[in-house]
């Protein structure tokens, strides 16, 4: 059977994949990220995401190969990773009492048939209103600035939402397992059988 393979360097992706109890390994894609010309964020997820798997194909011919890409938007602009303290705190002053929508794209690539599978999930967070102390005590304390809106959902970060909005956490922090599971029964495995499984 196929081996299965996370085109990802994320380790929060990885501890998301092994709660499927199947056996993978991880490669990371090198690939532009750019935006293309009026691309709006759901075909740059869904692009990208199909896109890292491509590239995971180039090295593994037999292989199911899951690539993600996600990017959060804020007041209709999408928000990069702050990249140090000053800009964590202006991202997080902008959502303070506002509704961050995420986007994240997944695509699973049979690499020996070619049958590429493409989607995108959202799923929407909403702030508290956050005092400028707040934002401080968080930033100093987690310090998420290579994070894209400045924080981890899947750490402190869960202190600064009054609600969140969605068909399954998992898509919050990079991978939507449930719909994963969906992909992979399209080619065969079922994640609650252990005969089907992949070596």
């Amino acid at each position: 059977m196929q081996q299965l393979i996370l085109g990802s360097s994320s380790p929060f992706r990885a501890e998301l994949l092994l709660k499927l109890g199947l056996p993978f390994i991880t490669a990371s894609p090198d690939i532009d990220e750019s935006t293309l010309n009026n691309e709006q964020a759901e075909q740059l997820v869904q692009r990208l995401s199909e896109q890292k798997a491509l590239k995971i194909a180039e090295s593994y011919s037999d292989a199911l190969i899951i690539g993600s890409d996600q990017v959060a938007i804020l007041d209709g602009e999408i928000l990069g990773k702050p990249g140090n303290h000053e800009n964590a705190v202006k991202q997080l002053t902008a959502a303070s009492g506002k509704t961050v929508h995420f986007l994240t794209g997944l695509a699973l690539l049979n690499s020996k048939t070619g049958n590429m599978q493409s989607l995108v999930e959202p799923f929407d967070v909403s702030f508290k209103i956050l005092s400028s102390a707040q934002i401080e005590y968080y930033l100093n304390t987690e310090q998420p600035y290579q994070c894209a809106g400045s924080f981890k959902s899947e750490g402190f970060g869960i202190s600064l939402f009054s609600t969140l909005h969605g068909d399954d956490p998992n898509t919050l922090i990079g991978l939507p397992l449930i719909k994963l599971i969906n992909l992979l029964a399209n080619e065969g495995i079922d994640v609650l059988n252990a005969y089907t499984q992949v070596k």
